[in-house]
């Protein structure tokens, strides 16, 4: 099963970031291979400063060794060695009306002293964070995701975007960090659901990707925008750093297992304002957005 997925995320990776790169017309993703001391390596490939595309990386990454003590802790296991593999991508864009995206599918194994597998699942999804509300563009992504999901399980989009909801949250803030996507983790085998099932799936999912952001980018990527549109994209990635930085789980276990700084830390945008006590406008477009992060909706 690992091969299996390493095989599918390089691949999915490629097709990524041709497809952007074709977007964008301009710049291209550079490329950086590295190798884990503990065991493993990746490949990161970031795109930087284009026409369209203020930022972005598309990663993938292959890592195995002994869990580290903490992560341990975490499972609940002792003398545990692992094995995990996946693609994690954020593209942050340079015209406000763009929203940056987040994606991310990986698979995960754990074994005793012997080598065996003890334990292994499936994680992932991916969710949109728009910094204006264009809400055909919410409704457009969030069907995609939905008919993925209803080829699998008619329960499961609901499932995964309610869970989507409560992940992507900054509690600290009271609200969300985007309109939602998809969110799910420890997908594990059942009576009802294989490993297989579980891979078919997730990169079902992961499939769906370019077919739920590239019409937005197309759409927007041209419309005229005024400093004060870019100010209020810069105050919004603010708080998608905040999210990042204090509650996300990948950036925690990537840390917590000596992961490579640059490849975890790549999801954080380029330019970023904090302004003391900031508050939209009201009645504005910027309002419009904050209060439909406050009260999640129903997209699809």
């Amino acid at each position: 099963m690992k091969q299996q997925f390493v095989e599918y995320i390089r691949n999915l990776q490629n097709q990524i970031t041709f497809a952007l790169e074709e977007i964008d017309g301009r710049a291209k993703f550079q490329e950086d291979e590295w190798v884990r001391e503990k065991g493993g390596g990746g490949r990161t490939r970031v795109i930087e400063n284009g026409n369209v595309f203020e930022k972005g990386g598309v990663n993938t990454s292959e890592v195995f060794g002994k869990l580290p003590e903490t992560m341990q802790n975490y499972f609940g296991v002792k003398d545990a060695d692992f094995f995990a593999c996946g693609l994690s991508l954020v593209i942050h864009p340079k015209n406000p009306f763009v929203p940056t995206v987040h994606a991310n599918w990986r698979y995960f194994e754990m074994y005793d002293s012997e080598g065996n597998i003890v334990d292994s699942w499936f994680g992932g999804g991916q969710d949109l964070t728009p910094y204006y509300l264009f809400e055909e563009d919410a409704k457009h992504f969030h069907s995609v995701c939905k008919t993925a999901c209803d080829k699998h399980n008619r329960v499961f989009y609901q499932s995964y975007k309610k869970r989507c909801d409560e992940y992507f949250w900054n509690s600290h803030r009271h609200e969300a960090r985007g309109v939602g996507g998809l969110f799910f983790d420890y997908l594990k085998k059942t009576d009802s659901m294989k490993m297989q099932d579980w891979y078919n799936f997730v990169t079902e999912i992961g499939n769906s990707f370019l077919e739920c952001y590239v019409p937005i980018v197309e759409k927007r990527k041209e419309i005229p925008y005024s400093k004060e549109n870019r100010d209020w994209q810069e105050i919004r990635r603010g708080r998608y750093v905040e999210f990042n930085l204090i509650h996300d789980k990948g950036t925690l276990f990537g840390l917590k297992t000596d992961g490579r700084i640059e490849s975890i830390l790549m999801s954080l945008p380029p330019v970023v304002q904090w302004k003391y006590d900031y508050q939209p406008e009201p009645g504005s477009e910027e309002e419009k957005l904050v209060e439909v992060l406050k009260h999640p909706r129903e997209w699809a």
